[in-house]
């Protein structure tokens, strides 16, 4: 945890220090702790301090919601995109701009919280219906089904409205660009309860891990962990999908990266996996900034170029080990 702190620390000071504009991190530090008035300071304060601050609150939403899925379903696999919930947001967004007339990123907010809510309701409520309830391989049929419905719903939508194509691509991507205070004002209070959710159920994850009836025979109200914690990480995926787009592949890997070096207590995944979002994004973000200069590569991009190595690696030593 004192290492993951170290890195989130660095991966902070190599956001705000880095870019198209390379600054001093004395410069960085001055702008930030003694109000500087140099051009450097007002880039810092201007446009690296907001776009910083949503890709921690993001890195950590999609983390936190990826290990929370992965335990309510016992899937190794879950996240946020295989279950459908991003695809909801993706949704709420387009058609926002095609019938709604929004066309800014603080008035996609909205709409992709509730597309994400509509989309994991529909998820759970299949899920649950017929005899034995919402068991894992329900859930993620449930969410396979739901998530191929919502890929045609857009690509309905866009085919028939190709003014809102354009808009809509640079938004699907997934980045952190542009985003300015007023996004991260709006989403902070959405990210706090969604945390607060998840952590409420991680003793009750842990028990879930080793199957329904024993998670039962130690006193767990199985229903309600999922119930509690699929709502937490709905709001976080929420959270992330409506301040930067559908990032992929952070809820699929942090977790996997967490659990290899704190093991599989909740207790310690889910703080950790909080830590190691946002380095991964701000890593990827910063590095997708100045590799093609002065084009840029976008965060959601450069997320599966980095990630990849690190989950196949993962990958290749449980192999082995096995």
């Amino acid at each position: 945890m004192t290492a993951a702190v170290v890195a989130l620390s660095l991966a902070v000071l190599f956001s705000l220090a880095v870019g198209a504009r390379a600054i001093a991190p004395s410069d960085v530090f001055d702008a930030l702790l003694h109000g500087g008035h140099s051009d450097a300071a007002d880039v810092v304060r201007e446009m690296r301090v907001p776009r910083t601050v949503i890709g921690l609150m993001v890195g950590a939403a999609l983390a936190v919601a990826g290990t929370a899925l992965q335990g309510i379903t016992r899937n190794p696999i879950a996240d946020p995109g295989i279950l459908g919930i991003s695809q909801g947001a993706s949704v709420g967004v387009v058609l926002a701009i095609a019938y709604a007339g929004v066309h800014t990123l603080t008035g996609y907010v909205w709409y992709a919280f509730a597309g994400a809510g509509i989309a994991s309701v529909a998820v759970y409520a299949i899920a649950s219906s017929g005899r034995g309830g919402a068991t894992p391989v329900k859930l993620a049929l449930g969410g396979a089904a739901i998530n191929a419905l919502l890929v045609s719903v857009t690509t309905a939508v866009l085919t028939t409205k190709a003014s809102a194509l354009d808009e809509f691509r640079f938004w699907q991507v997934g980045s952190l660009s542009g985003r300015d205070a007023d996004i991260a004002a709006q989403v902070w209070p959405f990210l706090l309860v969604g945390l607060l959710l998840v952590l409420s159920v991680a003793r009750g994850l842990d028990a879930l891990a080793l199957g329904e009836d024993v998670a039962k025979g130690l006193g767990q109200k199985v229903a309600v962990v999922r119930v509690v914690g699929g709502l937490g990480a709905t709001v976080l995926t929420a959270v992330g999908v409506a301040a930067a787009g559908p990032i992929a592949f952070i809820g699929l890997a942090v977790p996997h990266i967490a659990r290899a070096v704190v093991g599989s207590d909740h207790r310690w995944v889910l703080p950790l996996a909080a830590l190691l979002g946002p380095v991964m994004l701000l890593v990827s973000d910063t590095i997708g900034r100045v590799v093609f200069p002065p084009s840029e590569v976008p965060a959601g991009v450069m997320t599966a170029l980095i990630g990849v190595p690190f989950l196949v690696t993962l990958v290749r030593r449980k192999a082995v080990a096995a």
